[in-house]
């Protein structure tokens, strides 16, 4: 009974450790594509300052993407814990 308890309790936090990266990977998802289109709304109002947009929309993005690996990163310790 205790060997199940011990398979049973390893499974689980496998299973919350992939639950983890999924939303993680999703929440990125979202927010990246909640970047890109507040950008392009910001594009066709003024044209005129693409430049400066494309960089803040790139280095905001970047923080997601990291915010995303670390989040990610954290799932697998869980996993291999």
């Amino acid at each position: 009974m205790e060997l199940l308890v011990v398979i049973l309790d390893a499974a689980l936090g496998h299973l919350g450790a992939a639950v983890g990266a999924g939303l993680a990977v999703i929440g990125a998802g979202v927010g990246i594509g909640s970047i890109g289109g507040k950008a392009m709304d910001a594009i066709a109002r003024q044209p005129e300052a693409v430049g400066s947009i494309r960089s803040n929309m790139i280095v905001a993005a970047a923080l997601v993407e990291g915010v995303a690996f670390f989040a990610i990163v954290i799932s697998l310790l869980i996993s291999f814990k």
